[in-house]
């Protein structure tokens, strides 16, 4: 594995839920990172973000880490999920609150 694939790998396996981004939660630097944040704030779960204009590195082999050539990028409980337009398709059918509690993340009170 290389480098960038272990760093990934470690991020993934260590946060219940992260989302790989362009920016911040507060600064979104694009319009899905934008979406995919305001939809984990309303799921209401914690989770890590990972600004992925901070790191080409990451940047770059996230893509391929996922096999997913898009950003942003969920993954729960280590398992890729998705980009932002499958977060709102799971989002609207009420799948992604499920996923979430299947996966033992409870939202925040």
């Amino acid at each position: 594995m290389s480098d960038v694939n272990t760093r990934i790998d470690s991020i993934v396996k260590s946060n219940d839920v992260v989302l790989f981004m362009k920016g911040t939660p507060l600064f979104p630097q694009c319009g899905f990172s934008s979406q995919a944040i305001a939809i984990l704030e309303h799921v209401g779960v914690p989770y890590e973000s990972v600004d992925v204009l901070q790191d080409m590195e990451i940047r770059q082999g996230i893509k391929a880490f996922s096999d997913w050539p898009t950003i942003p990028q969920l993954y729960v409980k280590g398992e890729f999920v998705g980009g932002s337009d499958i977060m709102m398709e799971m989002y609207e059918a009420g799948e992604l609150h499920q996923l979430m509690a299947d996966s033992g993340i409870a939202a925040q009170a």
